[in-house]
């Protein structure tokens, strides 16, 4: 099937060091997505991010090689179990309603 979202871009750097922090809300159907410079395994952690997340970590083709779900405010590293290009943040539960498990493959990334 099809889901469709619309997710901020996270400029290098700052903005992924930055990305959800100290928002409160975040609508339906939105998410934030993260480049990483290089192909390895990443982790995220909550730090001052009030909202319950789960997050993809995608790998360069775009295709979902693990997802979490992030506690708010922790600071609890996790971390990828495979090498990722790309995380993609959204709310909590927002891939299991829409049936996207590891291996679906996410569109429409920037520079792709």
């Amino acid at each position: 099937g099809v889901a469709e979202l619309q997710a901020e871009y996270a400029p290098p750097a700052r903005g992924r060091e930055r990305g959800l922090m100290g928002r409160t809300e975040l609508p339906a159907n939105r998410g934030m997505l993260f480049r990483f410079d290089d192909f390895r395994r990443h982790c995220l952690w909550m730090k001052d991010t009030p909202l319950p997340l789960s997050a993809a970590f995608l790998d360069e083709a775009g295709r979902v090689v693990d997802l979490i779900d992030l506690e708010p405010l922790s600071k609890a590293i996790r971390c990828s179990r495979e090498p990722a290009r790309y995380a993609l943040e959204v709310n909590r539960g927002w891939f299991a309603e829409q049936g996207i498990g590891v291996g679906a493959r996410v569109q429409g990334i920037p520079g792709q």
